[in-house]
């Protein structure tokens, strides 16, 4: 497909094509929204906004499914590290479907596709004598019989003296580490002290790519770069680059493809940016589309969507990687965003401090583009920027509900009302009509400029200003107040106001898709793209309006409280994790406050999941006293049907407690394991898969 549109800026009219590339997310965890803000929203709407403009675009995400991280989930777990790839991606995959992020190819690295590119690409550059093989000592456990990736060795960390810094960085002072630098090193695998042994692996030398990296990026992408990124990468230059491993010793991920290579495997920095290419190369084979245009043509333009904490990878040693291959392009842009944060709080998997994306559909059903305008609308585009749920709401009441959706919604019901739903003739303009029309026909070239240079927000705030034109325009003409006097004056409000509805179904598309679509249906305008945004007239006189309806919903307080109780849970539970984690024993009580507790044995007589609530069940206990109401956080790990009739501890005198609006009277007992499985306590024995222990 060759541009036929006129609202591309000049420097990018040279490409025919477009290969726009997300960071691989690690399977190891879902999707949350610091993931959704930095990289796949803005990613989203920059594609969305091509294919409307008419470009040939694409739009390449995927699981990272190799790594250390992936290990260490399996072994907490005890499964395989293919069967927690196989779960994450499947549930991360099927979020972004609901979430509308429009993926042309959606794959895996785990995937003989993947393994098959990433090897092929190793050896091509093997072949070449780019590589350097060096000899080095590196940490080994005995014990274990193997080596030590970094998020496997813990120790003190030698700048702020946290006892349990990781391999390759401090979580307590954010300082970026090396194994050697740890004080007293132990493996996380056996707990003892490990040693160190000789392994071989390969280097990419990028210290002999400085030279053109520094004209590439310091003089050739200075003006088009975000500050962030040119700033970085101009850092690592500066500072001089250096040698890096290419290969680890570790079993799982793409097998070294060279002889004698047993236990090694392509790093997963060097291995997961070739995920781009391979899936490529798997959406070639599903659609029969040639692959290699989109990355080896000069008239494709690259463009990488990333979180800060990926330029590098992606701005220097991808590149590096690209060059030395000799047949693909580098990069055009890598627009890279800062941190989102939740609550004035980093977002922390470890912690569970986020906001997950598969919990958010469930809980706010049809809101995806809710959450999608809030997020775009707080992008971090220069610094970190802050999501909260007062937020949230206040932006879809007072933004989405009260300028957008009211807008559209009075200017169709009023046709309605008073045209039979047919839109009326834009005859008899006034001084006003004209400004307003000549106002609106140059949103989509401002829009369109904020979106080609990657400035989100202010792209969403031109997108509102417009709605917010029309909002002004028919409230100050007050339509409702003139047709019994000047029906013809009422025409052309609204056939005015119908104009700039029109023109909103077809810009708000990249940014909010399902609003897009339903709108589109409302005013019966179908297959318009960017270009046709800048007519005067898209309703013609005499245009039949289809079913109207609500475009947007009030967000209540109470959906907004239960969103904040649950983080000030969590918040409890981290407090109380490390309290209990750096003071095992807490103050000694009385026998006194001791026997103020009420503990029964009780038998679940019935039990149920809660709507909308992935974690907790509802049980029905007989305590030998009453019938009563529990809520309990077990679902994960129980199946309502198979715990009818166990018997457990309750501890009967906890104040009751709405949870879910279901009020809960008292406290299960739990045991947990060491693989951290939860087990009923009951009368001298632990049931920990569901059978009782005798």
């Amino acid at each position: 497909m060759t541009q036929s549109f006129t609202v591309m800026s000049t420097k990018d009219t040279q490409f025919k094509r477009y290969t726009v590339t997300s960071a691989l997310p690690y399977a190891n965890g879902p999707i949350h929204i610091g993931h959704l803000a930095g990289v796949y929203v803005p990613a989203d709407i920059y594609v969305r906004y091509l294919r409307s403009a008419g470009a040939d675009v694409l739009f390449i995400g995927g699981s990272d499914e190799h790594g250390v991280p992936i290990t260490i989930k399996a072994r907490q777990q005890g499964i395989s590290p293919q069967q927690v790839v196989d779960t994450y991606h499947e549930l991360i995959k099927t979020s972004f479907e609901a979430f509308g992020i429009s993926f042309d190819i959606y794959s895996r690295t785990s995937a003989p596709i993947h393994h098959k590119t990433a090897s092929d690409f190793f050896r091509s550059l093997y072949e070449k004598g780019v590589f350097e093989e060096k000899t080095s000592n590196q940490y080994y456990d005995p014990e274990a019989r193997q080596f030590l990736a970094d998020r496997y060795i813990s120790g003190t960390c030698p700048h702020c003296g946290y006892e349990k810094a990781y391999g390759d960085q401090c979580e307590n002072c954010g300082t970026s580490l090396s194994p050697m630098d740890l004080i007293r090193p132990t493996s996380t695998l056996s707990g003892k002290a490990p040693i160190l042994k000789e392994t071989k692996h390969w280097y990419l030398p990028l210290n002999k790519d400085e030279s053109w990296l520094r004209q590439w990026i310091v003089v050739g992408h200075k003006d088009d770069w975000k500050t962030n990124v040119y700033g970085q990468c101009k850092s690592w230059i500066d500072n001089g680059l250096h040698p890096r491993a290419v290969t680890r010793d570790l079993d799982w991920g793409v097998k070294v493809p060279l002889e004698n290579t047993e236990g090694k495997v392509l790093y997963v920095w060097f291995d997961a940016p070739i995920g781009y290419i391979s899936a490529a190369r798997e959406w070639s084979e599903k659609t029969g589309n040639d692959w290699q245009p989109y990355w080896k043509s000069p008239d494709t333009k690259l463009v990488h969507f990333i979180g800060k904490d990926n330029i590098v990878f992606h701005c220097i040693i991808f590149p590096a990687m690209l060059k030395h291959e000799g047949s693909y392009i580098l990069p055009e842009n890598v627009p890279a965003n800062e941190f989102l944060n939740l609550e004035n709080d980093k977002i922390s998997t470890s912690r569970n401090w986020a906001v997950w994306l598969h919990e958010y559909l469930e809980e706010f059903p049809g809101k995806q583009d809710v959450l999608r305008y809030v997020l775009a609308a707080n992008t971090p585009e220069t610094k970190d920027s802050d999501f909260t749920w007062k937020d949230f709401q206040a932006r879809n009441n007072s933004e989405l509900l009260a300028i957008f959706g009211n807008f559209v919604n009075r200017s169709l019901v009023l046709t309605q009302k008073y045209f039979d739903g047919k839109v009326p003739a834009l005859d008899h303009l006034t001084e006003q009509d004209i400004k307003i029309l000549n106002l609106i026909e140059s949103f989509p070239e401002k829009i369109g400029h904020a979106i080609e240079n990657y400035y989100f927000r202010d792209a969403l705030n031109e997108l509102m200003n417009l709605a917010r034109a029309g909002n002004k325009y028919l409230t100050e003409n007050e339509p409702w107040k003139l047709f019994k006097e000047n029906p013809q004056r009422v025409e052309t409000i609204l056939a005015v106001s119908l104009q700039i509805v029109a023109k909103l179904s077809i810009l708000c598309e990249p940014f909010l898709p399902f609003t897009a679509s339903r709108l589109s249906d409302m005013i019966q305008l179908k297959g318009q793209c960017w270009p046709d945004a800048k007519k005067r007239v898209l309703l013609p006189e005499g245009h039949k309006l289809g079913e109207i309806d609500y475009l947007f919903e009030k967000i209540d307080d109470n959906l907004i409280e239960t969103q904040i109780q649950k983080l000030h849970a969590i918040k409890l539970a981290n407090k109380a994790q490390n309290q209990f984690q750096h003071n095992p024993q807490k103050d000694m009580i009385s026998y006194e406050d001791f026997a103020k507790l009420d503990i029964r044995t009780a038998t679940i007589l019935a039990a149920e999941a809660i709507p909308k609530a992935q974690k907790l069940l509802k049980l029905t206990l007989d305590t030998g006293l009453d019938q009563r109401t529990v809520v309990s956080g077990i679902a994960e790990q129980y199946r309502p049907e198979e715990i009818i009739g166990k018997k457990v501890v309750v501890l009967m005198n906890l104040e009751a407690r709405k949870l879910r609006g279901v009020e809960s009277k008292g406290m299960i007992l739990m045991a947990e394991d060491s693989n951290g499985k939860l087990g009923f306590v009951s009368a001298g024995n632990i049931f920990h898969d569901g059978s009782e222990v005798k």
